[in-house]
């Protein structure tokens, strides 16, 4: 390769390195960043106008050295670059500081390209307005560059005298000229363009970030919310223990459980789960809560109860929703359990005089499914140390890391074998065994547990 273009290649990268330098350490100062956002303050441009002015400067030092001695400077790239940065001003004070300068250096080319210079800026200028005040794109920036090259050209075979020599300065400088501006524009158009974007992403995540904390907060505070609707403890009753917990998957869920005090020594105990997660279960969730709260009375049997409710959920389900529910009266004076299951995994109970543990089963569909609906009200007899446990599906349906079900048999086993606990140590128990069976696999659903214990104790009063 011919040691000419050799020399050519090596002051074009030792120009452009000095212009990527140049921009990375201008587009990070404190100036630069203040007119991206927008700050036209006196004190940002007048750092801007000197610190792109001296790049002028060095432009006309700079740039590609040809064969004839003659340089293809980059004198123009400064004020280019302050137009299209901070507008006409900024430009055209850069564009003044490199063209005063190369007019005082003298010859016969010192007024076009004084006068190019200041063109440079402020057209640069021009276009930021023209773009809203916003930089201009890589290509956009580019073209202008090269376009502006082209205008310093014609300025020189314009204005220049003698024009032959204004011709043959032309012909060495034009294509050499318009490389390295239009290379430096690229650069410089790259730094500040990754600049922009880096600050809008910076910009975009920290929205994004304070839009996810304020969802958990308003989550966090439905949370509570919710967990406010269900019973601080479980109600105390002479002759009986209780024991409850309720486990969402989400922040929010759609299982829960109630105590409804109804008359002296009667108590409604309510477990249920709203089809469905998170927000719209958690809303529907409060509204059948309220329903069956509001149609619990003494006055009514407890299939009438629920009946009555399910009509008035169903015209609320708009949207398929549904809510499965065991509901049940404690007589803690006759210990008599009266129930009715509304779709709902039928309870288990372990009788104290039998070995097995059977079902609370009972016909009825979920509540809200239909309109108009016929629930089956059994009772079962209570005697001291029987145990009846109520759950939603999300205890026997946890899944390990294998893939398997908790499942109904190893419930069965741990109520077997904690007879002796107090009832809401046994819930807790169970809760205990699922969450080590599911080995920190995530909870896909609500977990919600009530454990009914009759302890023998004198059931004459009720506290």
């Amino acid at each position: 390769m011919d040691t000419s273009v050799i020399d050519l290649l090596v002051e074009l990268i030792q120009t452009t390195s000095v212009i990527v330098v140049f921009a990375y350490l201008v587009s990070r100062s404190k100036f630069f960043l203040g007119i991206l956002d927008k700050q036209f303050s006196f004190k940002n441009q007048i750092v801007l106008i000197l610190l792109f002015g001296a790049l002028s400067i060095f432009g006309t030092y700079g740039g590609i050295k040809l064969p004839s001695g003659a340089i293809a400077n980059i004198r123009d790239l400064g004020p280019m670059v302050a137009g299209l940065a901070a507008g006409p001003l900024t430009g055209l004070g850069a564009g003044l500081i490199g063209g005063v300068h190369r007019y005082l250096l003298g010859g016969f080319v010192c007024v076009p390209c004084a006068l190019s210079t200041i063109l440079a800026g402020l057209l640069g200028g021009f276009i930021h307005m023209l773009r809203k005040r916003e930089f201009a794109t890589i290509w956009q920036a580019t073209l202008f560059a090269a376009l502006m090259e082209c205008l310093h050209m014609g300025l020189t075979l314009l204005l220049a005298r003698p024009f032959s020599e204004a011709v043959s300065v032309v012909k060495q400088v034009i294509v050499p000229m318009v490389i390295a501006n239009s290379l430096g524009m690229a650069v410089f158009a790259f730094v500040v363009r990754n600049l922009i974007h880096e600050r809008n992403t910076a910009a975009e995540k920290e929205l994004y970030r304070r839009a996810l904390e304020r969802t958990e907060y308003e989550m966090e505070t439905a949370r509570g919310i919710q967990q406010s609707f269900l019973p601080e403890s479980p109600p105390k009753i002479a002759g009986f223990e209780l024991g409850a917990l309720n486990k969402p998957a989400r922040q929010v869920g759609g299982d829960f459980y109630d105590f409804i005090p109804i008359s002296e020594g009667k108590m409604g105990i309510v477990i249920a789960d709203v089809s469905g997660k998170g927000v719209p279960a958690a809303l529907f969730m409060a509204l059948s809560r309220a329903i069956v709260r509001a149609n619990v009375h003494e006055t009514i049997t407890t299939s009438e109860a629920i009946e009555k409710a399910n009509h008035l959920i169903a015209e609320e389900a708009k949207f398929g929703m549904f809510v499965t529910l065991f509901y049940a009266v404690l007589d803690s004076k006759r210990r008599l359990l009266q129930y009715v299951n509304a779709g709902h995994n039928p309870p288990l109970m372990l009788k104290h005089l039998a070995s097995d543990l059977i079902l609370l089963n009972a016909n009825g569909i979920a509540l809200g499914a239909l309109d108009d609906i016929r629930l089956e009200q059994k009772e079962v007899g209570l005697v001291a140390d029987d145990i009846v446990v109520l759950y939603t599906d999300g205890i026997i349906e946890a899944v390990n890391d294998k893939g398997e079900q908790f499942g109904m048999d190893r419930l069965e086993k741990i109520i077997s074998n904690n007879t002796n606990l107090p009832a809401q140590q046994l819930a807790d128990q169970i809760n205990d065994e699922v969450q080590r069976f599911a080995q920190g696999q995530q909870q896909f659903d609500d977990l919600t547990l009530i454990v009914l214990k009759v302890t023998g104790a004198d059931t004459s009063a009720e506290k």
